[in-house]
């Protein structure tokens, strides 16, 4: 046996093997998200059978039934869906382009912008169909916001960070001052949208923002190619012929229309664009043609879980989902700040 066999045998041993944790992962995942939708659409304070719950989906069976599956748990669970896939996404991407695992939409302050576009035109009347509209351009001027603030430390870890912390508090400011010159009849409920909820969304908020969501995802798999190229390094991808400055812009736009739209969904959701790349990989292990995929399906699942943990299994009645995942996601940030700052990753 030549060495060159000797050689080319453990590189494809090694695909093999990841060839089938991802399809596993994705098997796995895909069952997972199917289970969970059964359930949000059976159970609450009229449980129904499966069968019954997924006629009633379609239109068929009882009018009550229908009544309560199309108008109220439906869009509940496909907004989660949604906006748990663009997050996921938005925050695989964000990771990679900056090849900083802290860096995810809530600690960037983008979900922060969003709320801050959405609540504005929320206290306009608008229309919710135009909500989205407002998210991203307050996303847009959260991203320009800190590209003022952070370029010039060459987008180094810790600057990144604490800017991206001081631009979600004053956006933060921003809107509970919007919330509290409010009136009463609109003061309720933008104060739980910025907690970060899926209760009571229509299927005219859904189509709006899930109208949007389904192209960017897709022009999102299209440049993962690009962010492939852009793992290996600027030098590297630039003698491969990409300009990764404008490379670098476009994708950072992308990442922002995603969360946008999340946020235009579910309020401003976190933990779960920080946690989801990290999850993936290590599943799966480093980034593959995959993983944007899979990072949107974990998105999904892990908001559409959380969602139904805190509508079911929480005694607190009304709890928003983004309180649940504020909660598990403190803990997680200051551990990759810790790590971050330790002697061993800075010395890498």
């Amino acid at each position: 046996m030549s060495a060159t066999t000797v050689a080319v045998r453990p590189k494809s041993t090694a695909r093999a093997r990841v060839r089938r944790r991802v399809t596993l992962f994705a098997t796995t995942g895909l069952l997972a998200l199917f289970a969970l939708l059964t359930l949000s659409l059976t159970t609450g304070e009229i449980p129904m059978p499966a069968g019954t719950a997924l006629r009633a989906l379609i239109g068929l069976g009882d009018p009550g039934d229908v009544l309560v599956v199309q108008e109220f748990r439906a869009p509940r669970s496909v907004a989660a869906i949604v906006a748990g896939a663009g997050l996921g996404a938005a925050g695989c991407v964000l990771q990679r382009l900056f090849r900083n695992p802290l860096a995810s939409p809530d600690v960037m302050g983008i979900t922060g912008g969003a709320s801050l576009g959405a609540v504005a035109l929320i206290a306009a009347g608008a229309s919710p169909t135009l909500i989205p509209v407002g998210a991203l351009g307050g996303g847009l001027l959260a991203a320009l916001l800190l590209g003022v603030f952070a370029w010039g430390s060459g987008l180094a870890v810790t600057r990144l960070v604490l800017t991206g912390l001081a631009v979600q508090a004053g956006l933060a400011a921003a809107v509970n001052l919007m919330i509290v010159r409010f009136p009463a009849e609109l003061a309720g409920s933008a104060l739980q949208w910025t907690t970060g909820s899926v209760y009571g969304r229509t299927w005219a908020e859904v189509w709006g923002a899930g109208g949007a969501m389904v192209p960017a995802l897709a022009t999102a798999l299209v440049m993962n190619r690009q962010l492939a190229v852009l793992d290996l390094g600027d030098d590297s991808a630039g003698a491969l012929g990409l300009r990764t400055s404008s490379a670098r812009l476009r994708l950072l736009v992308l990442a922002v229309v995603l969360a946008s739209l999340a946020a235009a969904l579910a309020g401003p959701v976190t933990f779960v664009a920080l946690a989801v790349p990290h999850i993936v990989r290590f599943v799966t292990g480093p980034p593959t043609a995959a993983s944007l995929a899979l990072a949107g399906l974990t998105g999904a699942v892990l908001l559409l879980a959380s969602d139904l943990v805190v509508h079911h299994l929480l005694p607190i009645e009304g709890l928003p989902v983004g309180a649940v995942t504020a909660t598990l996601g403190a803990p997680w940030l200051l551990i990759l700040m810790l790590r971050q700052s330790s002697p061993v990753q800075r010395s890498q």
